[in-house]
């Protein structure tokens, strides 16, 4: 190709046109993403590659198409590829290209977020520790050394996707791209740095020549090279920054994560729905579903602080990659509706009239030949509304709901009333050789050096301990010696007192444990007091300090400290306060098990294991093994850590994560009831109260051996592993809830069979799944009806109409089926 056809290519992509002499030629407009000529509307899902296992990805790439989606969005994790400057790791499941790869051989595209700032709850935002570390820099401003260490980064991603072959030009599946994150939000204090910065990012971005359109989300002033979009849980308000730009949501929060300490978020199908109707209501041309599937934040990579191992975000997919009914199939009838309408939304004028408070009507009808599609809304948080549009009908609209009117005069879709099934999960223990509980073996962490003081390095002051660690381990240790030789002062009545900036603190004064403390309620330093006793002469003061993921979002989120930097530390008795901050101080890193590989069986640690009928409980800083069978069947395996405090978990070598199931949820706040009306906040319809935020914990089955494994556990603080079990998870009841014109689908999945209905009434039920109840009427034959077309079946389909119950005067339109079985 000629200079001069690049220099073509260059402007062209700059004018919104992306081409190339080969595969797909991908542009857009206000109205419509626009692949080889055919106008599109966008419907993608984040899955994270690095939140699930390589064996995981081609089932959740085929039930996110199946969900009707186009495309996968997934984000490129820096600290993963690249923990160590210029060594790079791409091996299992950081194996973007053959994900990438796989999410192409479904037929979907790909929405590629390089950042390389992440944000995701992940550690540290996605930034490798060694970039905090080096000389001179600054991250996410205007400074030459962040600058030229993210473009080489950047670089790497998209040169390793062009020799793929993986952008649309090229005959791949990525149509979109992405250069930084959210940034808008918290680049006020950045100042004008930050500002020169985002149009370095721009230039940067484009001059990488990828020939697909960039984009930049949550950012009003994203020069016009870029896309701008919107994140939230609603963003049918957004006004892209450029009038030729489309409408784009990048991140349609689809539930919430979960903390250390916080409750279960829930979002409802039907706010979410309502959210993504709106969105397309008004002028939106591209949807993606933050978390589609969110995963397991396998390893240390859970961010924070305080983010749980669990990511499961609520998604449509659950954390295992299971559906989550109803709210999968809740959007896929709606994707369904929105495709129906797809050339007309594209290529239509859009006209909106309003039909009393918070009501209103938009029509999109085609110039050429006059179709028309509708959507008619109903904004009211509690008030719904009786809809007369004349010629074209007559509509109930509930309450924070969205119809979708095929021809401006059918009812296809309303985002209030859901159609799909709802499922049930239970959790049935997984037998260990006969229903044999575990059998235990112990080792103490070894600490002989660390509390007689003995570190690895010395300094005469308190560091900071992300800086120090370079995030190789959770753990620090700061060790000094207090010499006490004047023989009138009181040695018992001494109070130890250490500001630390978090997360958490062990403290051991001569070899003696004196107590632990972590931060609560989101705040994550505090001032620890303990009393002590000393000794005349030499008195050793040991403290180990505990991250639980580093910050990851924020202005200048990479400077907030971790660890008992600056302290002060001081030692109080009676009048007198003695500051030992300068003292001189020892310093290791990390746990003697981590170094010596405690967690890998594969490793010679047969000497550091005791056996006895007595497992010391209760006793922090505790290594526990034990050896189990593989659950039969495909239902996937968690691990029930009920009864343990604090530490991480292995499976066969593998990390499954940090574990915490001794911090609580508080027990108010929680409701049996959940009112989807209304704008949704991450504290509303939350469950769990009073119950450990997480007490199952993944094991994925590749993980797993054909016959035994070994499970090896670090206990932080204090835990009972005799209370530890293996566990399969799998539907136990499913419920539909169609109304008529609909037709009511029941899956029990995996496999199994549906065994019993426990409840079937075609009318007008009450109640929902768990607590159905017969209306005012009903057809006398429902039950035969559902038991004759679902008994002993994996699914089945009832159409619910009059017809299909043998009812001659029921009138137009007012029945509905509801059923409960047992798989």
């Amino acid at each position: 190709m000629s200079r001069y056809w690049i220099e073509l290519l260059v402007i062209a992509s700059l004018a919104c046109l992306y081409t190339c002499s080969s595969g797909a030629e991908i542009s857009y407009d206000s109205n419509a993403i626009i692949i080889n000529g055919e106008r599109r509307v966008i419907l993608s899902g984040s899955i994270h590659y690095p939140r699930s296992t390589v064996e995981m990805w081609p089932d959740l790439i085929q039930k996110a198409k199946d969900g009707g989606l186009d495309a996968i969005e997934t984000y490129v994790f820096w600290d993963r590829h690249e923990p160590q400057r210029r060594k790079y790791d791409f091996s299992g499941n950081l194996d973007f290209i053959k994900f990438f790869k796989l999410v192409q051989e479904a037929g979907l595209y790909v929405v590629l977020r390089i950042g390389p700032y992440v944000c995701a709850e992940w550690n540290y935002g996605g930034f490798p520790m060694w970039l905090h570390n080096l000389q001179g820099i600054q991250l996410r401003t205007d400074n030459e050394v962040y600058k030229n260490e993210m473009q080489t980064f950047t670089t790497k991603i998209v040169n390793m996707c062009k020799q793929a072959n993986l952008f649309a030009p090229q005959g791949g599946p990525i149509i979109i791209t992405q250069i930084e994150n959210e940034y808008g939000n918290i680049m006020g204090p950045y100042g004008e740095a930050g500002k020169s910065y985002i149009q370095w990012c721009a230039q940067m971005a484009t001059s990488l020549n990828v020939s697909v359109p960039w984009i930049m989300c949550q950012q009003p002033d994203a020069p016009q090279s870029m896309i701008n979009t919107c994140n939230g849980f609603y963003c049918h308000k957004f006004t892209p920054n450029n009038p030729k730009s489309p409408k784009m949501f990048t991140e349609n929060w689809t539930g919430w994560f979960g903390n250390w300490g916080g409750k279960d978020p829930f979002r409802t199908a039907e706010d979410l729905a309502f959210s993504v109707a709106r969105f397309f209501q008004l002028g939106g041309v591209f949807n993606n579903y933050y978390m589609y599937h969110g995963g397991t934040n396998f390893g240390r990579t859970a961010g924070g602080p305080y983010i749980t191992t669990s990511y499961d975000y609520n998604a449509p997919l659950n954390e295992y990659g299971d559906f989550n009914q109803p709210k999968w199939g809740h959007l896929k009838d709606l994707h369904a509706a929105i495709k129906l309408g797809e050339k007309i939304l594209t290529t239509g004028n859009r006209t909106d009239k309003q039909y009393g408070d918070g009501v209103y009507l938009s029509t999109y009808t085609n110039a050429n030949n006059g179709s028309r599609f509708c959507f008619l809304s109903n904004s009211d948080n509690s008030k719904d509304a009786n809809v007369d549009l004349q010629q074209d009908g007559k509509y109930f609209v509930p309450a924070w709901s969205v119809s979708i009117l095929e021809n401006c005069n059918k009812e296809i879709y309303n985002t209030a009333k859901v159609n799909a099934q709802t499922s049930i999960y239970v959790k049935k223990q997984a037998s260990n050789g006969g229903g044999e509980p575990l059998s235990w073996m112990w080792a103490p962490e070894a600490m002989k050096d660390t509390l007689q003081g003995i570190g690895k390095f010395k300094a005469s002051l308190l560091l900071e301990q992300k800086q120090t660690t370079v995030d190789s381990s959770d753990y620090l240790w700061y060790m000094t010696r207090v010499d006490m030789n004047d023989p009138s002062s009181s040695l018992k009545n001494v109070t130890l007192r250490v500001n630390t900036q978090g997360h958490v603190l062990h403290a051991f004064v001569n070899r003696k444990f004196v107590g632990s403390q972590w931060g609560t309620n989101g705040k994550y330093n505090f001032v620890f007091e303990k009393p002590v006793s000393l000794k005349q002469g030499a008195n050793t003061i040991t403290l180990l300090s505990a991250t639980v993921g580093l910050q990851n979002y924020g202005s200048f989120f990479d400077t907030v400290p971790v660890g008992i930097v600056g302290g002060p530390i001081e030692l109080i008795g009676g009048s007198t306060t003695r500051n030992i901050s300068s003292n001189q101080w020892s310093y290791k890193v990390g746990l003697v098990g981590e170094a010596k590989q405690m967690y890998n069986p594969n490793k010679a640690h047969q000497k550091r294991w005791r056996t006895s009928q007595n497992v010391p409980v209760g006793k922090q800083l505790t290594w526990y093994k034990t050896t189990f069978n593989t659950p039969s069947g495909t239902d996937p395996v968690v691990v029930d850590l009920q009864g343990m405090g604090k530490g991480h978990a292995w499976v066969n070598g593998n990390s499954i994560g940090r574990f915490w199931p001794s911090f609580l949820a508080d027990t108010t706040g929680c409701s049996d009831s959940c009112d989807y009306r209304g704008e949704y906040k991450s504290d509303k319809c939350v469950s769990n109260c009073g119950n450990p935020s997480q007490r199952w914990y993944h094991v994925p089955r590749s993980f797993l051996n054909n016959d035994k494994n070994t499970l090896i556990l670090f206990e932080e603080i204090g835990g009972n592993p005799q209370q530890v079990s293996f566990q399969t998870v799998t539907v136990g009841t499913v419920c539909g809830n169609a109304y008529e014109g609909h037709t009511l689908e029941l899956s029990c999945q995996g496999g199994q069979t549906i065994s019993e209905i426990k409840f079937a009434s075609y009318g007008d039920p009450q109640g929902k799944c768990g607590s159905f109840k017969k209306g005012s009427w009903e057809a006398s034959n429902s039950f035969s009806v559902v038991e004759t077309a679902c008994i002993g079946r994996e699914s089945c389909s009832i159409p619910v109409s009059a017809a299909t119950f043998q009812i001659t005067n029921l009138g137009t339109g007012n029945g509905r089926l509801a059923v409960q079985a047992i798989c």
